[in-house]
C-alpha cells in the first residue's frame, strides 16, 4: 500500500472513530460518561501524530511515554485555573479573589512555557526538529478536527430540533 493509501486509510478511521463517538454522546458528556469515545478519540490522536511525524517503531516506543507525561502534567496545571475559576461566585465577584485568578492565569501560562521547553528537550533526544514541527502542526490539525465535528454535530442536533419542532406545530395547526 503506498504512502497516500496509506494516509487515507488512517484518515478514514480517524474520522470514523470520532464520528461512531460523538454520535454516541453530546461534546459535554464525553470527559465524563463515555469513556470508550474518550478512548476512540485518544487513539485517533495517537494515529493521527504517529503518522504525521512518520516515527519509526523505536521512535514511537521513547515518544509516546515523553509526550503522554507532557499532556498530563500540562492538564494538571490547566485544571488548576478552571479549578480556580469555579471558586469564584459570579453573581457576587470579589476583585481580590478576581486579581488573584488572573495572576493565577498568567502564572499557569509561564509554568506551561517552562514545562514545553522542557519536554521539547526531552523529545528532541528522540525525534528530529521537523518531526517536533510536525507534532505542533498535528496537534493543531486534531484540535481543529474535533472542534469542526463538534460544530457540524451541533449544526445536525438543531436541524433536527427544528424539523421537530416544525412537524409538532403542522401537527397542532391539523388538530
Amino acid at each position: 500500500m503506498n504512502s497516500k493509501k496509506m494516509k487515507r486509510l488512517i484518515y478514514l478511521i480517524f474520522v470514523s472513530c470520532i464520528c461512531a463517538s460523538l454520535h454516541a454522546q453530546d461534546a459535554e458528556e464525553i470527559p465524563q460518561q463515555d469513556l470508550t469515545a474518550k478512548e476512540k478519540i485518544q487513539a485517533a490522536r495517537i494515529g493521527l501524530i504517529t503518522q504525521r511525524l512518520g516515527l519509526t517503531t523505536e521512535q514511537a516506543q521513547k515518544f509516546w511515554p515523553i509526550y503522554n507525561e507532557f499532556i498530563q502534567k500540562r492538564t494538571g496545571l490547566r485544571q488548576q485555573y478552571k479549578d480556580a475559576e469555579r471558586n469564584i461566585n459570579p453573581n457576587n465577584p470579589d476583585p481580590k479573589q478576581q486579581q488573584a485568578l488572573v495572576d493565577l492565569g498568567l502564572k499557569i501560562k509561564q509554568d506551561e512555557l517552562t514545562l514545553e521547553k522542557e519536554y521539547s528537550g526531552k523529545l528532541m533526544s528522540v525525534i528530529t526538529a521537523q518531526q517536533m514541527l510536525n507534532l505542533r502542526q498535528a496537534e493543531r490539525d486534531f484540535r481543529n478536527i474535533i472542534i469542526n465535528m463538534l460544530n457540524n454535530r451541533r449544526l445536525q442536533q438543531q436541524r433536527k430540533e427544528n424539523f421537530r419542532d416544525k412537524n409538532m406545530r403542522l401537527r397542532e395547526r391539523k388538530n
